[in-house]
């Protein structure tokens, strides 16, 4: 797929914005090899969907399996390396007055990459805490070794009140981190522009916050190789790959200021 022609109209106008946002889905990590919730499970995974996994309820049945299942994720997650849309965005930050960055993914991709105080709304992979008392869960500084069709493993407990370890990410039925959708919300409402990469605009209520920028008529770009519900409401829409346009599309922005 060729990188879209980006036209001067909306380079001089993004050029002109003070306040950035930037959104960031599954499809930019899936760049540097993350499997999205749509793909296909493989290994001790494959009889489940990844979203019957990634409840409460799942936990309180099997956590073995279910803490098995994001030991597995994590592992693959430490050994993906940021991508160049994760790269250009970290550079974004140094070049426009202000920018919010807000992602539906739980990995540490963008920290990596450069990019500090990360809205992260579906929680943190690499933050796991306790199911009762919330106190945080240190990681051992090595990855244990995990088979590549993955393993069963007991959670670890809390040395605070003994209950089980969980992962700190949102799960299905579980509400978003007050203070992250509290922040995320303001910046879509207030922002010049908003760049939503490599997201469906079909999770709720996360995809609201693009809807939130265009109401009060911020300019809305969307990159993304595949049709979204917002094609015809956002300013413009770049088909393609996040690891190709955001690139491009920063060393113009970077050329006009």
């Amino acid at each position: 797929m060729p990188t879209p022609v980006i036209e001067f109209s909306l380079l001089d106008r993004l050029r002109s914005a003070h306040h950035w946002v930037v959104f960031t889905g599954a499809g930019v990590s899936a760049e540097s090899g993350i499997p999205t919730f749509r793909d296909k499970q493989t290994g001790l995974w494959e009889r489940f969907a990844a979203h019957e996994l990634a409840t409460p309820e799942a936990f309180h049945r099997d956590p073995a399996l279910v803490w098995g299942w994001y030991e597995w994720r994590r592992a693959l997650v430490l050994r993906a390396q940021p991508n160049p849309a994760h790269v250009a965005i970290a550079q974004l930050a140094t070049l426009v007055p202000q920018l919010t960055l807000i992602t539906q993914n739980v990995d540490d991709l963008h920290e990596r990459a450069g990019s500090v105080n990360v809205l992260h709304l579906h929680g943190e992979l690499m933050r796991a805490r306790c199911e009762r008392c919330r106190q945080h869960f240190p990681y051992p500084a090595e990855m244990p070794a995990i088979p590549e069709g993955g393993a069963r493993i007991e959670p670890p407990v809390c040395t605070q009140c003994g209950a089980r370890i969980r992962p700190g990410v949102v799960w299905f039925g579980e509400t978003l981190p007050e203070r992250e959708w509290l922040t995320a919300r303001t910046a879509a409402n207030q922002c010049d522009a908003l760049l939503c990469i490599g997201t469906s605009s079909v999770v709720q209520p996360a995809a609201s916050l693009t809807r939130l920028a265009i109401a009060h008529g911020a300019i809305t770009v969307q990159i993304n190789p595949n049709v979204t519900d917002i094609d015809d409401e956002v300013t413009c829409s770049l088909r393609g790959r996040a690891g190709e346009i955001v690139p491009e599309l920063i060393e113009q922005l970077r050329a006009m200021i």
